[in-house]
């Protein structure tokens, strides 16, 4: 199956707008938290989100199956999964959300052999859009109507005298914590989400390591987006993070191993 990239993501952008006017309702309106099985807080938001996503990609999408992380969590996942096949993440950074930090976003990326190939997030609390695709990456700001009133092409950029490092708010590890006392020549920002890829995509920020549990529906998106301003996303062996699994699926096959997100140098440590 062939699909065009562009068009494939125009139809995305609907889809990702009106999950995160779901989802900013619900913050600002206030909705009740549960806990799922592995102790992670989940919203009626998540769901919702979700549902409309879903709904979306099912009906312009119907031959390319679809990972969702609530329908995960409830047990559904697609029997096999073939070369081409979405992730999505509806509410990434739910901490975030539950916490009153703006810090959280809607998610959808398309996987082909492996690689993300188009993502969308959106942060709909910052009014930010981001879009890549192969060769092009996008930053998009919209009202509070979640109608987008501008963009601009958006790349990565050379690191300056002192690097930035976006690191996880809520989910910071001892390792990673280690791996970051050893560059004191670097200025930490702590960010949740899948922001921290697309402030190393738009020049904001240049490195993001990443020494704790992620699953492929938190990262996806966001590294389709940086891969598509220039940056990478590689393992600690420094292969290219790759997306999908062997076999038939489950949840332990799309945990992600520690990676390191890049500007395209490699970080001076």
């Amino acid at each position: 199956m062939t699909i065009d990239h562009g068009e494939a993501l125009t139809r995305l952008e609907p889809l990702a707008l009106a999950a995160g006017k779901i989802v900013l309702d619900a913050y600002r309106g206030g909705c009740a938290v549960e806990t799922k099985s592995d102790d992670s807080p989940v919203t009626f938001a998540d769901r919702e989100a979700e549902r409309i996503i879903l709904a979306g990609l099912r009906h312009d999408f119907p031959a390319i199956p679809i990972v969702a992380e609530e329908e995960v969590s409830a047990g559904r996942m697609p029997a096999d999964l073939d070369t081409m096949f979405f992730l999505v993440d509806p509410l990434d950074g739910t901490r975030e959300f539950v916490n009153r930090s703006e810090d959280f976003t809607v998610n959808i990326a398309l996987v082909v052999n492996g690689d993300p190939v188009l993502g969308i997030v959106y942060a709909p609390a910052r009014h930010q859009l981001y879009l890549g695709r192969p060769g092009r990456c996008q930053m998009a700001r919209t009202t509070d109507d979640h109608e987008i009133e501008g963009r601009r092409e958006i790349h990565t950029q050379a690191p300056g005298p002192t690097p930035v490092v976006v690191a996880s708010r809520s989910h910071r590890t001892i390792e990673t914590n280690d791996y970051l006392a050893k560059l004191p020549q670097a200025e930490i920002v702590s960010v949740g989400s899948s922001l921290k890829f697309c402030m190393i995509a738009s020049g904001a920020a240049d490195f993001y390591p990443r020494f704790g549990p992620t699953m492929q529906w938190d990262t996806a998106a966001g590294d389709a987006v940086l891969r598509a301003a220039g940056g990478r996303t590689r393992t600690l062996d420094g292969e290219a993070l790759r997306y999908g699994c062997s076999g038939k699926p489950d949840v332990a096959a799309f945990a992600n191993p520690w990676f390191i997100s890049d500007c395209g140098v490699d970080l001076p440590v």
